[in-house]
């Protein structure tokens, strides 16, 4: 894909021009549709902030995706340039390429990556999640592989923010069917917000609502309706972008920007 393919480049800081150099907090939207989406890949990002990248959540396939990315974004997008991954719960629309990460890690480039999240989503993510179909071994076929054999651990918590690399991450329980958490991931003196799978939470939305941009998402039944989120403050609305939406959704008569999947955002 030529230059010209790509998709713009949104400054989030609309005062001036873009900052160039380190010290720049550089956003892409890797899917933006929700589980039953047949135009996007299911939500998820990477972040990148002076040579080190995470990503938050892990659809499949993940590297399929990430190229994807690279390509619309202009940016280095890949596995292999990654430091960790962010999962913020367990539906599959949001964790269903960690079976395929760990396995590229363990078979192809003998990498163990670190895996970061609550410990209410952490300690689910094997026995519930990836145990049935990783830990089994066909020589000897009485050997088990183990959570540490393709991640390692970094919990989340609730009352402090936890450094990795040049990020410092907090996270909030939010709305939803299984143990789910909100992010808010501090830069630089930058602070990007997502609030995860969620029913509308004015807690929630007050808690984002000190980020420089914060990402949330809008869909119906147990999600966060767009009426309603079209009802808060301009100054509010002015830092958000929606994602996750349904493909019907009418983006062009929303009073609040959608993220474009492989759009890059630079803080």
């Amino acid at each position: 894909m030529s230059s010209d393919d790509r998709l713009p480049v949104t400054d989030a800081n609309s005062s001036g021009p873009f900052n160039s150099g380190m010290g720049i907090l550089k956003i892409v939207a890797l899917g933006v549709g929700d589980a039953f989406s047949d135009r996007y890949y299911s939500s998820g990002l990477w972040l990148s902030y002076e040579g080190s990248s995470i990503i938050i959540d892990c659809a499949h396939p993940i590297r399929k995706i990430m190229r994807e990315a690279s390509s619309t974004s202009g940016c280095d997008i890949s596995v292999d340039n990654l430091d960790g991954v962010v999962i913020t719960h367990l539906h599959a629309d949001h964790a269903g390429g960690l079976e395929g990460l760990g396995f590229y890690g363990y078979f192809r480039k003998n990498r163990v990556l670190p895996l970061l999240a609550h410990k209410d989503v952490l300690w689910d993510i094997w026995p519930w999640h990836l145990k049935g179909t990783m830990a089994p071994v066909c020589d000897p076929p009485d050997e088990q592989r183990t959570f540490e054999d393709f991640f390692t651990p970094v919990i989340l918590n609730e009352q402090t923010n936890t450094p990795f690399g040049p990020f410092r991450i907090a996270c909030r329980r939010t709305v939803h069917h299984i143990p789910t958490y909100a992010l808010k991931i501090t830069a630089g003196q930058k602070v990007f917000g997502y609030s995860s799978d969620t029913s509308f939470d004015y807690g929630l939305i007050d808690w984002l609502s000190d980020s420089d941009l914060f990402v949330h998402e809008t869909n119906v039944a147990s999600h966060t309706p767009y009426e309603k989120l079209a009802t808060l403050p301009l100054d509010i609305r002015r830092k958000m972008r929606l994602i996750h939406y349904p493909d019907d959704f009418e983006s062009q008569s929303s009073v609040i920007d959608i993220m474009r999947q492989g759009e890059l955002i630079r803080l």
